[in-house]
């Protein structure tokens, strides 16, 4: 799972978020709870956006891409 999660942030969504300046780390997977856990960075970290494209963006992506992804966090 947390091949699969690492190949879409380095191929879909990374490159998404640099285009604005921003990025995002990939914390911890958490298999049994579907639980991915991520650091945004960049122009991505404090931007008023940045729950709305950890949402509709993100987790939309990794839940479609990714069996077993329930849910997407950002901590510090």
């Amino acid at each position: 799972m947390r091949e699969q999660i690492e190949k879409i942030l380095a191929t879909e969504i990374r490159p998404m978020l640099e285009q604005d300046g921003g990025g995002i780390d990939l914390v911890e997977v958490d298999e049994s709870t579907g639980e991915v856990k991520v650091k945004l960075i960049g122009a991505c970290h404090g931007c008023p956006f940045a729950s709305i494209t950890l949402k509709t963006r993100v987790e939309a992506l990794l839940k479609q891409k990714v069996p077993g992804v329930i849910n997407v966090v950002s901590v510090e």
